[in-house]
Parts: C-alpha cells; structure tokens; sequence
C-alpha cells in the first residue's frame, strides 16, 4: 500500500498539476531515502511547477515552524532555474546548518544570476552572525568570510550582490569591514550607501552615530529608513527627537522603522510616544506601536515590578 508521501510523489509526476496543501505537509522533514526519491523527481516537473513549489513551501514554513522543507529547498539549490534557485536559497533562511557554507559560497561565487548570489550573500549572513557569536567552528566562519568579501571588493560584481555581501559581513568588528562599511558610505551610488547605513546598525558599532543621525534628514526614503532602523540597533537615545519626527514621515515605511527604533531605544520620551500610538486610528501605525512597546517593556521594562509580580518564597 502506498504512502501519503508516494501519493503525493505519483501526483506530481504522472499528472504534473498542483497538489492540495494539506499533502504538502508530507514533503517535511524527509529522510535521505525520500529526498533522493524527491531528487530524481525533480527534473521532470515542468519549471513553473517546481518554482511554485518552492515557493509555496518557503510559505508554510514561514508560518509554521514545525514544518522543515530544507531537503527540498537543497535540491532546488542545483535546479536550471534561476528563478527556483533563488526561491532554494532562501527557503533555508533558517537553516543553521554549517554543511550549508560551502553550497552558499559556491552560489555566491560563481552561479551565472545575479539574483542568486544577492540571495546566497543575504543568507550567508547568518553563518556570520553565528561565528561572531563563536557557535560554529572557525572554519566556516572563515570560509563564509572570504566569500563574502571577495564579492563585495570584486569590481566585476553586480552591484546587488555587492551591497549585500557587505551587508552581511557587518557582524564582523574588524578593520577590513569597518574600512569597507565606510568607503560604500562614500560612495556615488546611493544604493551602495543606503546598504552601508544598514550595515553600520547591524554592526552595533556607535562609531557610526553620527552617519545613522545624519541620514534621517536624507531626502530619500529609502535611506531614512534604514537610519532609523539603525538608530535602533545602536540604540541611540540622542536620536529620540529626530526618530519622534519621523513618525509623521511622508512614507509610511518610515513612519514605523521609527516607530520600532523607539521601541529597541527605550527611555520616557519614547514610551510616551508609543503609547500615543497604540491610541492611533491608523491601523498600521497602531499595530506597530503595540509591537514596539512590547519590545520596548521586554528590553527595558523595569526589573523590580517583573520580580514583584512573581510569588513570595515560602517561610519554611
């Protein structure tokens, strides 16, 4: 008798038509038999169909984290699509698995699509993050390192794959980084610039408050979003007033990037404003005010009324 997961493989392969969600499910948490038997699958599916696929279990795994699609998204790494390739690599946003950094830095290095090695140097970021945090070993630490600053520092390079190579090196704290976030800062491309803002939040570094503070007075949107946002994960609470500005922004991105910096802030300004939010008619606002004070309580709510709510130890 067959298997719900060999259903769902003779419904993809002998009828080539969209499966119900529902059997979906039956593609988590392969074992390595089933993945091969997903692999010599694939290639026949039409690349619409694969794409979609993809696409939609990129979805579910975002809204359930139970669900695990890695293997699948690990075939579609290979896939002669671009397109499901890129969908692949960031399927397994989540996946912290270091066997990973090779087929990312692969990616990164030479496939022929730019959008794939944005998206390779995107998700080697948290490979990154994690060596920082010295919880993989060196070596593909090192080995995610290079490739990423090899991308960024080729001149060749599209300018996406570029900018986000550096975007995700700036968990790094060295000079060649510090170097590289400032000289994309100066430089004549604006996206190239807005990229190097982002990465000076990232990096937790205060060397950059006066950069982050100058550009929430930049005449592009784009750009004063990242500030605030970077106001926030530096914590910079001389920026309360300009942050308090902009959540009367043109741009409604704006408005909430300033929204959740003052949330990551904290202090008394910055709850009165928040809370002036969480009253708002505007939905969107409202809701993201409610979200930035919950923040705001959880990183800087005060200690001494957290413990007062928690029961007395017993008199023995």
């Amino acid at each position: 008798m067959e298997t719900p997961f060999e259903i769902l493989l003779e419904e993809l392969r002998e009828n080539k038509r969209w499966p119900d969600r529902a059997s979906l499910y039956y593609l988590s948490d392969l074992h390595a038999e089933q993945a091969d038997q997903v692999r010599e699958m694939w290639a026949d599916l039409p690349t619409d169909l694969r794409l979609r696929l993809t696409r939609r279990l990129m979805e579910m795994a975002e809204a359930d984290f139970t669900l695990n699609y890695s293997a699948v998204f690990r075939i579609g790494l290979e896939d002669e699509s671009a397109e499901v390739r890129e969908a692949a690599v960031e399927g397994l946003w989540e996946d912290e698995d270091v066997r990973l950094v090779p087929e990312l830095a692969k990616r990164l290095q030479a496939d022929e699509a730019a959008a794939v090695r944005a998206a390779a140097a995107r998700s080697l970021g948290r490979f990154m993050l994690l060596g920082e945090l010295e919880k993989i070993r060196p070596k593909p630490r090192r080995e995610a390192y290079e490739a990423l600053l090899d991308a960024h520092q080729a001149g060749h390079e599209d300018l996406e794959v570029q900018r986000r190579a550096l975007e995700s090196l700036a968990y790094v704290c060295n000079d060649t980084v510090v170097a590289s976030i400032r000289r994309a800062y100066l430089s004549s491309e604006e996206r190239l610039r807005v990229s190097a803002v982002f990465a000076m939040g990232r990096s937790a570094d205060d060397r950059w408050e006066e950069e982050v503070k100058r550009e929430l007075l930049s005449i592009n949107p784009e750009m004063r979003y990242e500030a605030a946002r970077a106001c926030g994960e530096l914590q910079l609470s001389e920026a309360v007033s300009m942050l308090a500005e902009l959540t009367e922004d043109t741009d409604s991105e704006v408005q909430e990037a300033a929204i959740w910096a003052l949330g990551q802030i904290g202090g008394d300004r910055a709850r009165e404003l928040l809370e002036y939010y969480c009253d708002f008619s505007h939905e969107a606002l409202r809701s993201a005010a409610e979200s930035a004070l919950e923040e705001f309580e959880f990183l800087h709510g005060d200690l001494e009324e957290v413990f007062a709510d928690l029961p007395e130890e017993p008199n023995w």
